[in-house]
């Protein structure tokens, strides 16, 4: 019966040891991204206007012509057994009872039928390798049997970044999962390889709408866009890859005006509260995706705290809405979002 996000917050920290704990909530060496990006969407006002009419607030839209319920979706993350023992699965029942839709994480100790199985709920893939084409045409080719509605690839993890809370406490993140029943190929150097090819040769293997995780530039975005990529990630990881990097808000603009809706967008990166998703889909973006926050629900209470999580984030979202006299998500505009000191 949890009321508020902070007290599910806490309630994760309180049960997790504490390596979980650092390896969900730490970035990367001096952890200035994972600081930027909440720095950058504090900074960020809300116009708030009155005298509107705000008894029906619609917060419905759509990702890739799939229809939500509302603007928010859970982001990949790998190694959820490390938070709650039924992991990727747990968090499938939780997205369900929250009406949301999940990105399945290719770094999972589950199989993609297993997830498919554990809920009814909508889902999108993202795949994380690229080395051994005919494992992952295998891989892509189970996805599409599951169900799932998109293949996401996730572009900047071309190193694993050095994530100083981990290395403190000598805990390996891959050790602990290392003998999980859905294994990476054996191939440890394919991200450092990516390359467009593989996005090309990604669309000719799939009959899934392609999306790319990790765009962070309008070059990159406008590349993207003229291969044939649907949907649009903006996202630094979390923090958790490249140190020093620029905030996701911060870089969503310019890549929504390159996209100019030519495919969908999501956004990543600090986004925790009701208030930070408004401000994600007025700058430009389709949806907002959010990862720790989920995370901690997992860990609270599995799926029944993801759910609450999830039910608290949208009561957040029609609130702030409500109050800044808005009265549907499809119709925030980017004026309706400032800049202040």
């Amino acid at each position: 019966p949890f009321v508020t996000l902070p007290e599910i917050h806490r309630a994760a920290r309180a049960r997790l040891p504490r390596t979980s704990y650092d390896f969900g909530a730490g970035g990367t060496e001096t952890e200035t991204t994972l600081r930027r990006n909440r720095r950058s969407l504090r900074r960020l006002a809300i116009r708030q206007d009155v005298l509107v009419d705000v008894r029906q607030v619609d917060l419905s839209t759509s990702l890739l012509g799939v229809p939500l319920s509302w603007p928010v979706v859970i982001a990949p993350m790998g190694g959820l057994v490390l938070f709650h023992p039924e992991g990727d699965a747990e968090m499938a029942r939780g997205a369900a009872k929250a009406d949301t839709l999940q990105f399945l994480s290719g770094a999972t100790g589950w199989s993609v039928e297993a997830v498919a199985a554990a809920s009814p709920g909508l889902k999108m893939f993202q795949l994380y390798h690229m080395g051994d084409r005919a494992w992952v045409a295998d891989l892509l080719a189970r996805v599409e049997a599951s169900g799932y509605l998109c293949v996401c690839l996730t572009v900047d993890v071309q190193v694993y970044s050095r994530r100083e809370r981990d290395i403190t406490a000598r805990f390996s993140p891959r050790e602990a999962m290392s003998k999980a029943p859905n294994p990476r190929p054996p191939d440890s150097e394919y991200p450092a390889r990516l390359t467009w090819a593989d996005v090309e040769w990604l669309r000719k293997t799939t009959r899934l709408p392609i999306g790319l995780k990790g765009i962070m530039t309008t070059r990159d975005a406008r590349r993207a866009v003229d291969a044939g990529v649907e949907l649009i990630w903006v996202s630094n990881h979390g923090g958790r890859q490249l140190d020093a990097t620029q905030a996701s808000i911060d870089a969503l603009p310019a890549v929504a005006d390159t996209v100019a809706g030519a495919a969908s967008i999501i956004v990543d990166g600090g986004f925790a509260r009701g208030t930070d998703v408004i401000k994600g889909l007025a700058w430009g973006a389709s949806a907002v995706a959010v990862g720790r926050t989920a995370l901690w629900g997992l860990a609270a209470d599995g799926a029944a705290g993801v759910a609450c999580t999830m039910d608290i984030l949208r009561r957040e979202i029609r609130t702030s809405m409500a109050l800044a006299g808005q009265t549907s998500v499809r119709s925030l505009t980017r004026d309706v979002v400032f800049r202040v000191d």
